[in-house]
C-alpha cells in the first residue's frame, strides 16, 4: 500500500491550497484518514481526520479555515485551506487505516504518505 501526497507550494497569507492524498496498492477498504503536518522544530500535529463516511473532525487552530473531503472511488483524500496564515507553514503528511486481503489473510494496517511543503509568505 502507498499513500501519495501532493499540492503543496508557496502562497502568500490568505491564499489557498488544496492537497491530495491518493492511495493504491492491495487495498480492501479504507478507515480512517487523517492529514498531519509538522512545522520547522515543532511537534507532529494532527491537523484533520476523516471517518470512511465522510465524517471530519479538526484542530482547533484550523476549525473554519481547512476542510477534510474524500473520494472513496478514487481513494484520494482532500484537504482544501483557505485563509492561509504564516503558522501553517508545515510539511503535510497523509496517513491511512488500510484492511488488505494478502495471501488469503487479513491484514490492517496503518500507512504513511511521504511529506508536501506548504510555505505561507509574503
Amino acid at each position: 500500500v502507498q499513500l501519495q501526497a501532493s499540492g503543496g507550494g508557496l502562497v502568500q497569507p490568505g491564499g489557498s491550497l488544496r492537497l491530495s492524498c491518493v492511495a493504491s496498492g492491495s487495498i480492501s477498504r479504507i478507515d480512517d484518514m487523517r492529514w498531519y503536518r509538522q512545522a520547522p522544530g515543532k511537534q507532529r500535529e494532527l491537523v484533520a481526520t476523516i471517518s470512511s463516511g465522510g465524517n471530519p473532525n479538526y484542530a482547533d487552530s484550523v476549525k473554519g479555515r481547512f476542510f477534510i473531503a474524500r473520494d472513496n472511488s478514487k481513494k484520494t483524500m482532500y484537504l482544501q485551506m483557505n485563509s492561509l496564515k504564516p503558522e501553517d507553514t508545515a510539511v503535510y503528511s497523509c496517513n491511512a487505516d488500510v484492511l488488505s486481503l494478502i495471501n488469503a489473510e487479513w491484514v490492517a494496517g496503518k500507512y504513511w504518505g511521504q511529506g508536501t511543503l506548504v510555505t505561507v509568505s509574503s
